[in-house]
């Protein structure tokens, strides 16, 4: 395959736009997921990708030879980006992320609280160690080629991989995320790089060509200018350019916001075209039975087996039923299993909350859709249904909370009574009697700004349930047993770390010769029984 440098070494030398186009497809998730995460806009994100990107066409023909353009694409990124956050408004920019934080409607999980100090993290790397990150895990590329790309061998590279990784666990930890190397390692694989906007990479490879390429004409360059001009590099031109490229602009911003609105549409789709596929897997097994079977009927039609053929007719008949509607199997599957969850409920008063009215019906199969053979199983699934009740009232309880210190000249209320006014229709007393107003420390990891947050005053289940706080920068969730195990776990941690070279361990079950004290067992038992269910 041929490497990035030779890629931009080609377009360099000849132009050559397919070589551009070529590095473009390679390298656009990874620069359009990272301007994401810190500008926190589609649109933006867009436009940045697109600057850096030109800027590479600008520079094509200047990078030293041992260049390693992932890490080059990445900080050209990082500063662009930088550069369009400072030129927000702080008021902007918290609205902003208010309202992402209440887009998310996120429960519990590792790539909620690493995300927004990610960028940060790799910031705090040098530039070997922040290449070697990416190279293995943003790219997901063997230890083999990260040793080429970098000039050393697969000992070497993994070495200095592990030592990234633990700084930026360090660096996580010390704002207020628990998150073991192993787990760190598969949230940002999993996470880090996010499919770009279809026809993105398109445009940009078209406007940053035009942009990186010399051209004489003063025709050609006032297109240039067009072409690559974004929100980054707004200039006065003259009223007759204005008139003309105005229509474009709002053709493009109205483009934009319906590429956002499919990639939404995509990205809550992403779970059903998954097990879409594993269904067409199946029928495509199932239709190749039937060939199989259909063959094996005309051999015994010649061989006037009569009783044989009736049999395979049969079965024939019943393979194309369900190779002609592969979903409906698993459709009434998970129908079942949604009805066992019901179940399961009724006959466990203990687990329900009054919250539990907001729930739809697509909660419930979110919550059933997983395995539902053990007692953790049903706890687990459970405690998804409260999570998914629970962030609904949090949502409800935060635009109250905005209200209420609109009107308050931003104090915080003393009695969760007091927002009553403020709900868009009067909440029960037995919901807000499961909530209280508590110290910003009771959760030290959510920073939701103030003094004191909104959260819930006890879990029904410790070791599954999901706990959320509400203060006056936001909303966030993390878990309850997190908070409960935290310190007296971190002490077996390190004993582990300490006995095998800096490692951590890749199964919590691994502590288990650590843990010394009765406190710790017992808390081991219940990170071991979480890690247990659903597998």
């Amino acid at each position: 395959m041929t490497s990035d440098l030779e890629l931009l070494q080609n377009y360099a030398d000849r132009n050559s736009e397919e070589a551009f186009a070529e590095l473009v497809r390679r390298h656009l998730d990874l620069v359009y997921s990272a301007a994401l995460r810190q500008v926190r806009s589609p649109q933006l994100a867009e436009e940045v990708a697109q600057s850096v990107f030109t800027d590479l066409a600008r520079n094509a023909g200047k990078l030293k030879p041992d260049t390693v353009l992932t890490a080059w694409l990445y900080q050209v990124t990082r500063r662009t980006a930088v550069d369009v956050v400072r030129k927000e408004s702080r008021r902007q920019l918290r609205e902003q992320i208010a309202t992402e934080m209440n887009a998310m409607n996120a429960t519990a999980s590792d790539w909620t609280h690493v995300e927004p100090f990610l960028d940060e993290a790799m910031h705090t790397l040098d530039e070997t160690d922040r290449a070697t990150v990416l190279l293995r895990y943003f790219e997901n590329k063997s230890l083999r080629e990260v040793g080429q790309t970098l000039g050393t061998s697969d000992d070497a590279a993994q070495k200095r991989v592990s030592r990234a990784v633990e700084r930026l666990r360090e660096f996580l930890s010390r704002r207020g995320v628990t998150v073991s190397a192993s787990g760190l390692v598969v949230v940002i694989s999993a996470n880090a790089v996010q499919a770009a906007p279809a026809g993105l990479a398109a445009t940009i490879s078209t406007a940053a060509i035009f942009a990186g390429t010399a051209v004489s004409t003063s025709t050609v360059i006032a297109a240039t200018k067009a072409i690559a001009m974004t929100t980054l590099q707004k200039t006065l031109i003259t009223a007759t350019i204005a008139a003309v490229a105005g229509a474009g602009i709002y053709e493009a911003h109205q483009a934009s916001t319906l590429r956002s609105q499919v990639q939404t549409v995509q990205q809550q789709q992403a779970p059903l075209a998954e097990q879409i596929q594993q269904l067409q897997r199946e029928r495509d097994d199932v239709t190749k039975r039937l060939a199989e079977l259909q063959a094996e009927n005309e051999q015994l039609k010649s061989n006037r087996n009569t009783a044989e053929l009736l049999k395979l007719r049969g079965e024939v008949a019943r393979l194309r039923n369900e190779a002609n509607d592969p979903t409906d199997a698993s459709a009434k599957a998970l129908a079942a299993k949604m009805n066992k969850l019901k179940q399961r409920l009724a006959e466990t008063p203990s687990a329900k909350i009054p919250e539990l009215q907001f729930v739809t019906e697509q909660d419930w199969l979110n919550a059933a859709n997983g395995k539902l053979d053990t007692d953790a199983d049903y706890r687990r699934a459970l405690a998804l249904l409260r999570s998914a009740a629970e962030s609904k009232v949090a949502s409800m309880l935060q635009k109250a909370l905005k209200a209420y210190l609109q009107s308050s000249s931003g104090q915080m209320p003393t009695d969760l009574g007091q927002l009553q006014p403020y709900f868009d229709s009067p909440v029960e007393d037995a919901i807000l009697q499961r909530w209280e107003i508590a110290p910003a420390v009771t959760v030290k990891s959510l920073g939701m700004g103030g003094d004191v947050i909104i959260t819930q005053k006890a879990p029904v289940d410790d070791v599954f349930d999901t706990c959320f706080g509400i203060g006056p920068n936001g909303r966030g969730s993390t878990d309850f047993l997190s908070r409960e195990v935290a310190p007296t776990m971190n002490p077996v941690w390190e004993a582990f770390s300490a006995a095998h070279n800096g490692q951590w361990a890749d199964d919590v079950s691994q502590l288990q010769p650590y843990a010394t004290t009765p406190e710790q067992q017992a808390a081991l038992q219940k990170l071991m029984l979480k890690n247990s269910a659903g597998q």
